[in-house]
């Protein structure tokens, strides 16, 4: 059911409770719920049960004076076919054939647009996603917090979020010093497991690559920011330091392009300390009064915002830890207007939640309490040819995104990347989740991303067969619709929009991803039922309409997630 129309039966229900609650003071709150039981009807609401202690009366009682009243609304005539009481006051309603089938027709006039809601109009909201330190190639890990970031992006856009995808660079810091000397020893001539290697050195081949490309002289750019060029000078750690970064980014760049992720803004930890921001964080918690000093070091009241023990900020050494930034940053972000961010992090970064949102309470910006908000991610497990892969021997100790890309598509970048985006967000974050790329790569129903792209296929194949104009199909009658099949079908389609708000509400694309397996299902069970290009003409444009319409619905949320819709397979 349509959510106008549920908001239509909400008013209805409104409007039969006005006699009985004249003069109460009571206001009602109407919840209406799909019955768990199909045989029980479309809509379910306990409202008489919530209602009768209060009025003094028999629920049952109530439940038949509402009732009543539903049906002897003339406003009602078209959506509701019949309702009955179960229970000790349950009312469950029918919806009218014809309000089921009219989906279709908002389906075929809405198109793309199907889904889209203006709920978020004006509100500015920041995702911020990936945010791999320039060290190396992009993970699994990172895959999946790609898929997540830029599907939870597309649902706030859907919901007229003005959204921005941002990337921020860990380019400060120890790791980077690391990579720079990896690189370095590299240009010597040294390898992994050479007496003369750095025992906290980066192994991976790709340092061998930097090292190579440094000593030729050559110039790297990234997506964004200046480009670096090579002095070839082995002692210059000045120059191979931005060189090996500049490199490492671009490399991040051709990965997510593969990954057909795009983001509007990169963000670097540097530029916070170049232009002041961390000192300006520090200043303002320390005559906010939420710092002291002890054994040398500075230290935050977190403990006064629901951390389990006050953080240190700044070391007795004088370097800042590591939450400090980030509290500098997310002050950042507040003062750009995104009164909504989102983090998109592995696991891993749960410690830090505590103590960043504290950081951000104790500043005195007027900050809300939950922000940012989080979705955290668990691990991901590769297997392939029925083993777990643990390495890639391009990045040294673990699965890169381009190699699972390769893989999932043996060799074709478009299949799987649809393969890899597709399954990266079929679980919830917080679930530990295996990507079997043997799975991924079969050509059956075991296949979830094949199983749903096949279900558009399918209809694509059907429609070809039709000699007619498929826009015309948006003024059929569509009363013949009435198979079982077809009912499950037309209820799949009208539950896409508030499938989104609610994946957007609760920052779950995961859903979209359930959703559009159980309108793939249904779609093949309808095939197998019926047919659609039967000698009842009326019927069979009913269905073509039907079909197109499913189509449209497979496509809009194939696109919402990033992954494509082939009309052949």
């Amino acid at each position: 059911m349509l959510a106008s129309q549920k908001q239509e039966i909400a008013a209805l229900f409104q409007a039969a409770l006005a006699p009985v609650l004249d003069g109460t003071g009571i206001t009602p709150s109407v919840v209406l719920e799909r019955p768990r039981d199909p045989s029980h009807g479309d809509i379910a609401c306990n409202i008489a049960m919530q209602l009768a202690k209060q009025l003094k009366m028999n629920p049952r009682e109530l439940a038949q004076k509402i009732v009543t009243a539903l049906l002897e609304n003339p406003a009602g005539k078209a959506l509701i076919d019949s309702a009955d009481i179960a229970g000790p006051g349950f009312i469950n309603l029918r919806v009218a054939a014809a309000a089921k089938q009219s989906v279709v027709k908002t389906i075929l006039a809405e198109g793309q647009a199907f889904g889209r809601s203006d709920a978020g109009a004006g509100k500015k909201v920041i995702l911020e996603f990936v945010s791999a330190n320039p060290t190396g190639p992009l993970h699994v890990g990172h895959g999946r917090q790609a898929a997540l970031g830029d599907a939870l992006a597309a649902l706030f856009d859907a919901q007229g979020y003005a959204v921005t995808r941002e990337f921020y660079y860990n380019d400060a810091g120890v790791q980077i010093a690391t990579l720079a000397n990896s690189v370095q020893a590299r240009a010597r001539g040294f390898k992994p497991g050479d007496a003369e290697w750095p025992e906290s050195a980066y192994n991976g081949d790709y340092i061998a690559d930097i090292a190579t490309d440094y000593l030729a002289g050559k110039t790297v750019s990234a997506s964004d920011g200046l480009p670096a060029t090579a002095s070839g000078k082995v002692e210059d750690l000045d120059s191979i330091r931005p060189f090996a970064v500049t490199y490492l980014r671009n490399e991040q760049d051709i990965d997510l392009q593969a990954f057909g992720v795009k983001f509007d803004n990169y963000y670097l930890e540097s530029s916070l300390y170049a232009d002041g921001k961390v000192d300006k964080a520090v200043e303002a918690l320390i005559k906010a009064g939420k710092t002291y000093e002890q054994d040398g070091a500075l230290w935050l009241r977190t403990t006064d915002y629901g951390d389990d023990k006050d953080r240190v900020m700044r070391k007795s050494e004088g370097g800042f830890t590591y939450f400090v930034p980030d509290v500098a940053y997310h002050i950042v972000k507040w003062q750009r207007g995104f009164t909504q961010a989102i983090n998109i992090q592995g696991s891993d970064h749960h410690g830090t939640i505590a103590r960043v949102r504290a950081g951000l309470q104790a500043v005195g910006l007027d900050i809300p309490q939950g922000y940012p908000d989080y979705v955290l991610h668990k691990m991901v497990t590769v297997m392939k040819n029925g083993e777990e892969v643990k390495i890639s021997k391009r990045a040294g100790s673990y699965v890169t995104v381009r190699d699972l890309i390769e893989w999932s598509g043996d060799g074709d970048i478009a299949k799987g990347r649809d393969a890899v985006r597709f399954f990266l967000i079929s679980r919830k974050a917080d679930t530990e989740f295996v990507f079997d790329v043997d799975i991924a790569l079969k050509t059956s129903d075991e296949n979830p991303v094949y199983y749903v792209q096949y279900a558009h296929a399918r209809i694509c194949r059907m429609l070809e067969q039709f000699t007619g104009e498929i826009a015309s199909l948006a003024d059929v009658d569509l009363a013949p619709l009435t198979a079982p099949t077809e009912m499950t079908l037309l209820a799949t389609l009208a539950a896409y929009p508030e499938t989104l708000a609610r994946a957007q509400a609760e920052l779950g694309p995961h859903q979209v991803a359930f959703y559009l397996r159980d309108l793939a299902a249904n779609l093949h069970s309808f095939y197998f039922a019926e047919r659609v290009l039967v000698d009842d003409e009326a019927l069979k444009l009913a269905r073509l309409a039907l079909m197109v319409a499913t189509r449209q619905v497979l496509r809009n949320g194939l696109a919402l997630i990033g992954v494509s819709a082939p009309e052949k397979m």
